[in-house]
């Protein structure tokens, strides 16, 4: 019985460091999974310059193993650390984790010159570590939820984004035609698009007075439709911010889930009772 006890308040007391943000020790290991992260993304990038590469090849390799087995103790304790470790395996976050630690080990079975370009696609996923950053980052909770309520909103603002292109392209069209490189429809609103966004290629531009005027209103119309998103999800953000003052990063033992209210006793998702 003894035993079962320290097993466990160890396994209590592993999930308290991991999941929880709150304890000296939980910052302490966040920040140091963030480092590893933005390093072995560096690695990754810098690995990707050819001169580079030649010259710090093994150092690139080693330090890529490193990152590798700590992500490894980490994906691992992790599932030990949960009484349900199907919760953490199959959520977002596990396959994040088990996609940007798989591919170095993978690497290790194929061989051979046929499999160069298997192998740099593996090397590839290994950005996959750049998503383990949104579990350290609150905000993509509440930007996450901002997004999927505003969605009917944004979806309508994009249809009429679309039809307003639609209607200049045509326009364009017929004032300018093909000396100016408004040669179809579909091309000018390509341009529409581009000019609406403020992107502006420069690969087609209108040449008669009356053209540059419609193109002059549809660069100011542009900067007036870029804030419409903007708005729509900041309020949406405000929102969430103020229904969520209340919530703490408490993990549940159980499934991992987190953000739980701070007088909450049971996990909203799986009903396991809260030892916070």
């Amino acid at each position: 019985m003894k035993s079962n006890i320290s097993k466990n308040s160890w396994r209590a007391r592993l999930h308290q460091i991991i999941y929880e943000a709150d304890t000296r020790e939980g910052k302490i290991f966040d920040l140091i999974i963030i480092i590893a992260i933005l390093f072995s993304i560096l690695l990754v990038m810098l690995e990707s310059v050819k001169e580079l590469d030649a010259k710090y090849h093994n150092f690139f390799n080693i330090s890529e193993w490193v990152i590798t087995v700590l992500f490894t103790i980490e994906y691992i304790v992790r599932i030990i650390s949960v009484k349900k470790p199907k919760s953490y395996i199959f959520s977002f976050y596990g396959i994040i984790d088990f996609l940007s630690t798989i591919p170095k080990y993978l690497s290790l079975f194929i061989g051979g010159a046929h499999a160069l370009v298997a192998l740099r696609a593996l090397r590839l996923l290994r950005i996959f570590r750049i998503l383990k950053l949104v579990r350290f980052v609150g905000a993509t909770n509440n930007l996450g939820k901002a997004l999927i309520a505003s969605r009917f909103k944004i979806f309508v603002f994009i249809s009429a984004v679309l039809i307003i292109c639609v209607i200049i392209g045509t326009i364009m069209y017929l004032i300018e035609g093909d000396p100016s490189g408004f040669t179809s429809i579909p091309r000018s609103i390509y341009w529409a698009i581009v000019t609406l966004t403020t992107v502006g290629y420069g690969d087609i531009a209108p040449n008669t007075a009356l053209g540059q005027l419609l193109a002059s209103l549809v660069m100011i119309l542009g900067y007036g439709i870029i804030a419409i998103p903007t708005g729509i999800v900041g309020a949406e953000m405000a929102k969430e911010m103020g229904q969520n003052v209340d919530v703490n990063t408490h993990a549940c033992p159980n499934c991992s889930e987190g953000k739980h209210k701070d007088n909450a006793s049971f996990c909203f998702k799986c009903g396991e009772k809260l030892d916070f």
